[in-house]
C-alpha cells in the first residue's frame, strides 16, 4: 500500500484513511470481536501519529504500524472478568455471501475452513494468536512475522508449533464429541 521508497510519502491523515480498512480487520482478527478491535486500531493509529516522522521516513509504513497494532494487542492485559459481555459478531469480509464474486477468492480468511477454525483461534493465548493471524490470515512469512514481533525466526517456528498442536487437539476433541452425540442418537 504505501512505502517511502515512492516519490511522496503520505501525510498521516491520507495514511490513516486509505489503511483503516485493513488495519482494523488485521486488529478484529487479533481481538477478536469488533469493539475491541476499534479500540485497537484507534490505539495504533495514535501510536503513529506520535511517531509519524519514524513511520513515514521507514522503509515500510506497514510494516511499521503492523508492528505497532501487534505489539499494542499483545501488551493489553485487559482482565476477562472485568468484560461485562462476550461479544461475538462475524468476522469482518471472511466467507462467501450470496452474490459474492471471484474477486474474494484471493483474501487472506474468506474461506469456509478458516471460518471453521476461527472461534478455535480466538482462545489461542495472545501470543499463540499473533502468529496464527500472521502467518496463516494475513500470510506473512516468517522472517516477517519475527520483525513484527521483535523475536527470532525460531520462536516463531516454535510458538506456532505449540498453536497448531492445540488447535489440531481442540479439533478432534470436537470431533469426537459430535461422534458421540451422533452415536447417542442413533442408539
Amino acid at each position: 500500500m504505501f512505502s517511502a521508497t515512492g516519490t511522496h510519502a503520505p501525510s498521516f491523515e491520507e495514511y490513516a484513511a486509505a489503511s483503516w480498512p485493513t488495519l482494523y480487520r488485521s486488529a478484529f482478527l487479533l481481538a477478536g470481536n469488533h469493539a475491541d478491535a476499534e479500540d485497537l486500531a484507534q490505539q495504533t493509529l495514535i501510536k503513529a501519529h506520535g511517531a509519524w516522522g519514524r513511520v513515514s521516513a521507514s522503509d515500510s509504513m506497514n510494516a511499521y504500524v503492523r508492528r505497532i497494532l501487534t505489539n499494542t494487542f499483545l501488551s493489553s492485559k485487559r482482565p476477562k472478568g472485568r468484560r461485562l459481555e462476550l461479544l461475538t459478531d462475524e468476522p469482518p469480509e471472511w466467507g462467501r455471501a450470496a452474490g459474492a464474486t471471484a474477486d474474494t477468492a484471493g483474501v487472506p480468511g474468506a474461506s469456509d475452513e478458516r471460518m471453521a477454525l476461527w472461534p478455535h483461534v480466538r482462545r489461542l493465548p495472545p501470543q499463540q494468536r499473533a502468529v496464527i493471524v500472521l502467518r496463516y490470515f494475513e500470510e506473512l512469512s516468517e522472517s516477517e512475522i519475527a520483525e513484527t514481533l521483535g523475536c527470532s525466526r525460531g520462536n516463531v517456528k516454535s510458538t506456532a508449533h505449540r498453536a497448531l498442536k492445540s488447535l489440531r487437539a481442540t479439533l478432534e476433541a470436537s470431533d469426537e464429541q459430535t461422534r458421540a452425540e451422533l452415536d447417542g442418537k442413533e442408539g
